[in-house]
């Protein structure tokens, strides 16, 4: 692997955590104009659109991959849902907190994924237990106040977390049996169903307000949704381990720069100290088990 291959897999995995991270600016700026469900049911629809060129340039399926295709909807269906809870939590704290705080508590699900994974057997380090400390006094230095008491939408983003914790879990489950984009394809159209059903039933939707908010919508779904995960797809084949670990996780600070320069968001002190520590937890929680079973700190091998 030569350091040219190295550097263009960190560059469209900066890109990645680029476009992920202002995506939260996007989903704030679309609910001047929608409801929750409304943007994210139209934003999903997008990214599954994005895939389908990419669907269709596959050779046919061998026998081997019509066997996998068989459970597709099963599990498209599973992590679609997984997906709906993530963002519906996701998109309707972000009406009660900033673009900032939201995309660091949502990257807190790096911490969580190793530790719900000990429900299934699976091993993990001291790495991850000092990172889950460290990020939780962040997360009380960014998120609970005077009173002890946490916001509401913080409150959403966190549990949000959980389920985006979740639909890792699944989709690590789920891919070895199918295609991934297949399963990116259904999951996304699943999410987008449910979102839209829901919109239906709860939001006023007209197509004025669609129009209004057709940036915002379309980059958070054909951008944040379609071509960024085809960007981490292709990045992380190539990437080293660690630098993927560190340039996904710039996704929070993407959102809370993204907040500053459009937004107008302020955070104070206690926030920033948070936020530092909440990023500290994360990348440790990450690069802690990479670094000891290299045996060398993160860089070009």
């Amino acid at each position: 692997m030569t350091v040219k291959k190295y550097i263009q897999s960190d560059l469209l995995l900066l890109l990645c955590g680029t476009i992920w991270g202002f995506a939260f600016v996007a989903q704030r700026l679309g609910m001047d104009h929608v409801g929750p469900f409304t943007f994210n049911g139209i934003r999903f629809f997008l990214g599954a659109m994005v895939l389908v060129p990419f669907i269709c340039r596959r050779r046919k399926p061998n026998q081997e991959q019509q066997i996998q295709n068989k459970g597709l909807m099963v599990y498209g269906a599973l992590a679609g849902l997984a997906i709906f809870a993530g963002a519906s939590l996701q998109q309707v704290g972000l009406v009660y907190t900033t673009a900032g705080k939201a995309g660091f508590i949502t990257g807190l699900y790096v911490v969580i994924v190793p530790i719900m994974g000990l429900l299934w057997g699976q091993r993990t380090n001291l790495g991850t237990w000092g990172g889950a400390l460290i990020a939780a006094v962040g997360m009380y230095l960014l998120s609970v106040n005077e009173d002890f008491r946490i916001s509401f939408g913080d409150l959403l983003e966190l549990i949000g977390a959980f389920m985006w914790a979740s639909h890792i879990h699944l989709i690590g489950w789920a891919s070895p049996k199918t295609d991934s984009l297949r399963l990116a394809f259904v999951q996304f159209m699943f999410c987008s169903g449910a979102s839209l059903l829901t919109a239906v039933a709860i939001e006023t939707i007209r197509m004025d307000d669609i129009i209004a908010a057709a940036l915002p919508i379309f980059y958070g779904g054909a951008l944040s949704v379609g071509v960024a995960y085809t960007l981490q797809v292709v990045g992380q084949r190539r990437a080293h381990p660690a630098h993927a670990a560190i340039l996904l996780s710039l996704e929070a600070v993407f959102a809370a720069v993204g907040g500053w320069l459009i937004l107008g968001e302020v955070m104070s002190g206690r926030g920033l100290l948070g936020c530092a520590l909440m990023l500290s937890g994360m990348l440790l929680s990450q690069l802690y088990g990479l670094v000891n079973k290299k045996g060398h700190q993160p860089g070009v091998s």
